[in-house]
């Protein structure tokens, strides 16, 4: 019977992980053609690369685990492209007051056509930091997060936060110059109550039982995606670049090295955007 379950494991690991093949070869395509064709050519690329990728971790998760959030539910990882763009487009919204990052090469296109394929874009954000997350979870050093500080899911949490976010989204938006790091933790702040007492999925289920390693995995994961992401930007075009006042030294790729640290607090605010708005019942394995 064991080798019958093993030869019935080792033919659902080969029938279903065909899509990370298939996410290497995007990726073998669009990085090159990304970084070596003249002129504008990342508004085409960036899906394809960033797709690749996606389906790339997947299927290492599925290697890992035994499953992954595509083969638990083709219909919630398509969930996660389609939450993903208008997600990004509030930090998008937030960067319009703070312009903190712009975009080079913008002007080549109408504003519909800019709006059009930053969205097409944008949907790849929340499914490759989510599945990333889940393959930082397979990894056994993130067991010693098991028993941490315990903090508690209640309404006096959710009050605290609320507070805290109100006042980081008010100076950052009062005075950008010297706030603007609080783009990457407002939103948390401010979402994440509303998850606590609404009774939807929250970080503080486990945080209340000491067990930090959804949020490590989380934020370990958003850290990966963030080397990535300014990795493939240094010679794309379009492309992005940073005005971070204060900050604006030792940089790695266009990214200031202490600019990588908002990528911690960004994979929190991506999940509890994610269970506020998520309309199918997709369970993340953190």
């Amino acid at each position: 019977m064991k080798t019958t379950f093993q030869s019935l494991t080792r033919h659902t690991f080969r029938s279903t992980t065909w899509h990370g093949w298939v996410g290497a070869g995007l990726i073998a395509l669009a990085w090159p053609l990304n970084w070596f064709l003249p002129g504008l050519r990342t508004h085409l690329l960036f899906f394809p690369l960033w797709l690749g990728y996606a389906l790339v971790v997947d299927a290492l998760v599925l290697r890992r685990r035994g499953t992954s959030i595509l083969f638990r539910s083709p219909k919630g990882f398509a969930m996660l492209f389609a939450v993903s763009a208008p997600v990004w487009w509030l930090f998008e919204l937030v960067n319009a007051r703070t312009q903190n990052w712009v975009y080079l090469g913008v002007e080549g296109f109408s504003d519909f056509t800019y709006a059009v394929l930053c969205t097409i874009a944008f949907s790849t954000v929340v499914p490759a930091v989510f599945g990333t997350a889940e393959l930082i979870r397979s990894f056994d050093w993130i067991e010693r997060f098991d028993d941490g500080p315990h903090l508690p899911r209640s309404p006096r949490t959710a009050l605290v936060l609320l507070g805290m976010g109100a006042v980081m989204l008010a100076l950052l938006l009062i005075w950008p110059t010297y706030f603007y790091p609080f783009v990457w933790g407002a939103l948390f702040c401010l979402i994440e109550p509303l998850n606590i007492v609404l009774g939807r999925r929250s970080l503080f289920d486990d945080l209340e039982r000491g067990d930090w390693r959804p949020a490590v995995a989380l934020m370990t994961g958003a850290l990966v995606c963030g080397f990535f992401w300014e990795f493939w930007n240094f010679y794309s075009y379009p492309k992005w670049i940073y005005h971070t006042p204060g900050v604006g030294f030792l940089y790695v790729f266009e990214m200031p090295l202490i600019g990588f640290i908002g990528y911690l607090p960004f994979a929190l605010e991506l999940y509890a955007i994610f269970h506020l708005v998520q309309w199918l019942p997709l369970r993340l394995r953190l």
